[in-house]
């Protein structure tokens, strides 16, 4: 554990207590793609099956319990409390595209060919992507809550940082992780037109507006 790490894992804290507290104190899911949502609970799940035969820490597996937890709970409002709230007509991204060929990659690339690590290669593969469907909602609405650009900055946030923690271990410890690495730039690349509008616009005061 570096600094660079924990403070990753503090902002993918923050983003699931800021969504968190957006929907249960406006009551409603407006604004959040459910399709990014279940890739989520796809993600956790699927990286974190170890939980059941490896024990790294008490931190470790904690955290793992909370992300699981977690998402869960955020698609249980979504699809049943605050269901009337959610419009699916404008979430409408098609996830197959992404399932799949993370499938495909996961099958290519991979550190040991057995299912735990398969798991392990599909999930960072389709962390990467998952957010997809919730920048496609951005695109077609064209503008979205503050406290809903907290959440995806405080997401993208983490991804970044973990750019500086596997660059310390790199010096550090002489460990590069090639997976991990390619699918978090991807993902943190994914962001970098969202983060231009937050911090030109939100942190100015200003309301979250795509460009027409």
């Amino acid at each position: 554990m570096n600094i660079f790490r924990f403070l990753g894992d503090l902002s993918h804290l923050a983003s699931i207590f800021i969504l968190l507290h957006k929907i249960q104190t406006t009551r409603s899911c407006r604004g959040i793609s459910f399709r990014t949502q279940a890739l989520y609970v796809v993600v956790f799940i699927a990286r974190y099956l170890d939980l059941f035969f490896r024990y790294v820490s008490l931190y470790n597996s904690a955290m793992k319990l909370f992300f699981i937890a977690s998402s869960c709970y955020i698609l249980y409002l979504m699809k049943i409390r605050y269901r009337p709230t959610h419009d699916p007509s404008i979430d409408t991204f098609r996830v197959e595209y992404l399932l799949a060929p993370c499938l495909i990659l996961a099958l290519i690339f991979n550190y040991k060919f057995n299912f735990a690590e398969v798991l392990w290669s599909f999930s960072i593969w389709l962390e990467a992507v998952a957010i997809l469907p919730q920048l496609f909602m951005l695109q077609r609405t064209g503008e979205a809550e503050n406290i809903t650009t907290h959440y995806l900055a405080a997401l993208g946030a983490y991804r970044a940082l973990y750019i500086p923690n596997w660059i310390y271990r790199y010096f550090t410890e002489g460990l590069v992780d090639p997976i991990a690495v390619t699918a978090g730039i991807v993902q943190t690349g994914l962001y970098l037109d969202f983060f231009y509008v937050y911090f030109t616009k939100v942190l100015q005061g200003q309301k979250f507006e795509l460009p027409a």
